[in-house]
């Protein structure tokens, strides 16, 4: 049995400040941290100096997104294997969509997977993981007491609740659990599936919490009122995390739980 927080996207500077300051002071209760960092250099894409930060906080594994390929940099850094982008691109593209540690004796793999509905063209989510599940390769990992994958942990990259839930059900009780993230909105629907699969719909963002999605409120709702061309900006005002944190065995998840801190000092969990 182990403990894994899972953070949602990191937006900007905003996020990053937060997270470096929060992060290390809750890090010693999870056994593993999981962040979405595909925001994390100003609002789009991941860099070097962005994912320094996350790792230096006391982050393990990064996943992605749409805006995987936002910094050229992102081709260096997918090269480490804690650093994956979603499973359901074609096959060819750099990088990886899984990354596999060993947590109090047990295997526990990460996975990234982003949706279809109004989204980049991917490939199916859906028949990529399962195809992933039945098929991949399971490279041996030191220590292991078992040859699959233990305990699988899933990012849903993706815009649509339904298209998420829908994915939740179509793997409830073949990984451990699946958040989403995206939308940087966090969503109340925290529940253990009847098969056994935690669950969110999105995990929400880490990021400035009076702001539009993380960015600066004057350009998105000019833009909305308008339909004229907005330049948005990151708003680097109070920050809030935005996270869920999940006790995991044998592939199942017994507790979960969104956890909220903002910078002002408010911590909020809720089971």
């Amino acid at each position: 049995m182990f403990k894994v927080l899972f953070i949602g996207d990191i937006c900007g500077q905003a996020g990053r400040r937060v997270l470096a300051n929060h992060l290390p002071t809750i890090r010693a209760d999870y056994d593993l941290v999981v962040a979405n960092g595909e925001n994390a250099a100003g609002g789009f894409g991941l860099n070097y100096a962005s994912s320094k930060i996350m790792f230096a906080s006391g982050v393990d594994c990064i996943t992605l997104g749409n805006h995987t390929w936002d910094n050229k940099e992102i081709f260096k850094l997918l090269e480490d294997e804690r650093i994956i982008r979603p499973i359901n691109y074609p096959p060819g593209t750099p990088g990886r969509g899984w990354y596999s540690t060993l947590l109090r004796g047990e295997r526990f793999t990460v996975v990234n997977a982003m949706g279809r509905i109004f989204m980049d063209p991917v490939d199916c989510p859906f028949v990529g993981v399962q195809n992933w599940l039945e098929n991949a390769p399971k490279p041996p990992l030191k220590g292991a007491l078992e040859s699959g994958w233990g305990s699988i942990f899933i990012d849903f990259h993706a815009e649509a609740t339904g298209e998420k839930t829908a994915f939740a059900h179509f793997f409830d009780g073949r990984v451990a659990a699946i958040v989403g993230t995206h939308t940087h909105i966090p969503t109340a629907d925290t529940r253990v599936l009847p098969k056994g699969t935690g669950y969110q719909s999105d995990a929400g963002m880490t990021g400035a919490l009076e702001s539009v999605i993380g960015f600066q409120l004057e350009e998105p709702i000019k833009r909305f009122v308008t339909r004229l061309p907005a330049r948005w900006q990151v708003d680097e005002g109070l920050a809030q995390i935005n996270a869920v944190g999940m006790t995991l065995e044998h592939n199942r998840c017994l507790e979960i739980e969104r956890y909220q801190f903002t910078e002002s000092g408010v911590s909020v969990h809720v089971k």
